[in-house]
């Protein structure tokens, strides 16, 4: 056994807090924003120019005009509010978001992380994670634990290209949690998933890590 994409999205909610500004990424962090714990208030930003996001609408109640920034469509609320991507941008770069959730490639034991890239395939851009883990004061990565060959994507080093070094503070795969300690003390796993031993996480683990269960 092992978490499924709306448990990881579940446990990376509750790294949310009152009063917090968030973004989220592409990929599992977007079902965050249907999970936000009761009782704890959030405003969700996106790159594309909008404070204020609401969680995913229901199937027919869909807005094609209204979408996040990747690309797909979300809702508003009484509180939205809609700016450039310039000014979103300059929100993130002045330090002005207090959590970012995102997707991962790849993710070293020093918290190094890939996600925006893999040689030899054609992208579009490399949108805003690099602003985001350089200006936002704490990551959350959550990701799949291994490739679908098998290759673990929890590694000592990352093999592709980075977006930033020593850039994330969490890591949440179906498997279990990780606290990566940014100034070089390692990484660390607090909590395994349900159904997960220890042993099925260092058999499927390439970085070194200590236990804190």
């Amino acid at each position: 056994m092992a978490w499924n994409r709306e448990q990881m999205a579940a446990r990376a909610a509750k790294e949310l807090r009152d009063g917090y500004y968030v973004n989220l990424g592409i990929g599992i962090p977007t079902l965050v924003a249907n999970m936000i714990p009761a009782g704890i208030e959030v405003t969700l930003q996106s790159e594309n120019g909008m404070l204020g996001m609401g969680p995913f609408p229901y199937e027919g109640e869909e807005d094609a005009d209204l979408i996040n920034a990747g690309k797909q469509t979300i809702t508003d609320l009484p509180k939205t509010s809609y700016f450039s991507s310039a000014d979103s941008f300059g929100m993130i770069r002045g330090g002005h978001i207090n959590l970012s959730i995102l997707g991962g490639m790849q993710v070293s034991q020093s918290g190094d992380l890939a996600n925006w890239m893999v040689p030899g395939k054609m992208i579009k851009g490399m949108g805003g994670a690099m602003d985001l883990v350089a200006g936002v004061p704490r990551v959350v990565v959550v990701m799949d634990h291994c490739e679908k060959g098998g290759d673990p994507k929890f590694k000592k080093a990352c093999s592709l290209p980075l977006t930033g070094k020593g850039v994330v503070d969490l890591l949440i795969t179906e498997l279990g949690v990780f606290e990566i300690d940014r100034k070089g003390a390692g990484a660390r796993l607090i909590q395994l998933a349900d159904g997960v031993s220890l042993d099925d996480i260092r058999a499927r683990t390439e970085a070194e890590f200590s236990v804190a269960l």
